[in-house]
């Protein structure tokens, strides 16, 4: 059994094994950034930490995660969230290259001119074929500082808020990131990060930050680098932790609702809640089928996320976030973000990327690991 380990954040643990080999490929960190031709070429061990350093030293930027020890492997290959995604599309869209070591020995590259089918299958599923060594990826401007913060509210204001967070990302501009969410601790609250110039953010955030009065307003000015940096404590190794998520084609006041009802049954001691996050506009512009990433469709991403300390929780906080799926599943849409998919099982990738696109997987897997040399993920089966 072999497990292929970058920055060690698979959430099911899927980055190392018992009994097997795990390839650790952390040592493996350099990034090179070409500002003519904005490109940046990375190692496979490479953190977001590294790229998002190294490309704003030339006032550029990827669109990726959003914790700076993530590894940019399991990130990009499963699709790859981030706050600049609707100005700029999943980390996927943004992929140029892969270099990978195959199971039978071989080095290949793909990319839409070299093994395009590959590259398509990289780009969602790339876990299952391979070892990523390199990574080449298209850069964007971002040069001057961004504005981003949380404001906060009482829960009962819950469905008010999530009203205005809809009217932000229907009628906003690409620049702005947006998340809806609710807390154990009875808040509910919108996250946003407006990566435009600071007057054009000031502009844009007006009517966030009138809906009040707040129970708290953190929104400010601050570098880009400085918000890729503000969850890495709170998501530094040691704790215990769970999520669910679906994609929704919309977030109606009965699935706000849902959410206000389960936040306070967390477990004591724990943190838990509910983050949703505007989809669409750059990520939508990619057809359906252009990648094995499913989900492109989608109005929202949302996640119920849990943690914890005390192993005596676990059942506890795994069957919240469980619950609080399943009475939402009425609101969501086809498919998952392979990334969040806590599980493990057979043809558990089937509900990840649909039939057709499974089947199209297969085909690969076929082509390129036929015996399953690459199994620890979540599995396309040969």
């Amino acid at each position: 059994m072999i497990a292929v380990r970058c920055g060690g954040h698979s959430i099911p643990g899927l980055s190392t094994c018992d009994d097997g080999i795990v390839i650790d490929l952390s040592r493996m960190r350099s990034v090179e950034v070409d500002p003519e031709r904005r490109v940046a070429r990375i190692s496979g061990g490479s953190l977001l930490g590294d790229l998002d350093g190294a490309a704003q030293e030339h006032g550029l930027v990827c669109p990726v995660g959003v914790v700076s020890h993530t590894g940019v492997a399991g990130l990009t290959l499963g699709g790859g969230m981030g706050r600049l995604q609707r100005k700029h599309g999943l980390t996927i869209d943004n992929l140029l290259a892969v270099e990978l070591v195959m199971a039978d020995g071989r080095l290949v590259r793909a990319s839409e001119d070299e093994h395009p089918e590959l590259f398509w299958g990289l780009r969602g599923a790339g876990s299952n074929f391979g070892i990523a060594t390199s990574f080449e990826f298209r850069l964007h401007p971002l040069d001057h500082a961004v504005t981003y913060g949380t404001v906060t509210h009482p829960l009962g204001r819950a469905r008010e808020l999530a009203a205005l967070w809809r009217e932000l990302a229907e009628n906003g501009p690409d620049e702005l990131f947006l998340s809806f969410g609710v807390t154990n601790e009875e808040e509910a609250y919108v996250t946003a990060l407006h990566s435009g110039l600071p007057d054009l953010a000031e502009r844009d955030l007006t009517g966030l930050r009138a809906f009040g009065p707040p129970t708290s307003d953190s929104i400010k000015a601050m570098t880009y680098l400085e918000t890729q940096h503000l969850a890495d404590e709170s998501q530094e190794w040691g704790h215990r932790f769970y999520m669910k998520s679906a994609f929704l084609p919309a977030l109606p006041d009965e699935a706000v609702d849902v959410l206000v009802d389960h936040a306070p049954r967390a477990p004591d001691s724990s943190e838990c809640g509910f983050s949703t996050w505007a989809w669409g506009r750059r990520i939508a512009d990619v057809p359906e089928d252009g990648t094995a990433f499913t989900g492109r469709n989608a109005a929202a991403w949302l996640a119920a996320e849990a943690m914890w300390d005390d192993p005596a929780l676990d059942e506890q906080c795994r069957s919240w976030a469980r619950e609080a799926l399943a009475d939402l599943a009425p609101f969501a849409s086809d498919g998952r973000y392979v990334n969040d998919v806590a599980e493990v099982g057979a043809d558990l990738a089937r509900t990840v990327y649909g039939d057709a696109k499974y089947e199209r997987l297969v085909a690969l897997k076929r082509e390129w690991d036929p015996d399953n040399v690459f199994r620890l993920n979540q599995n396309i089966q040969p």
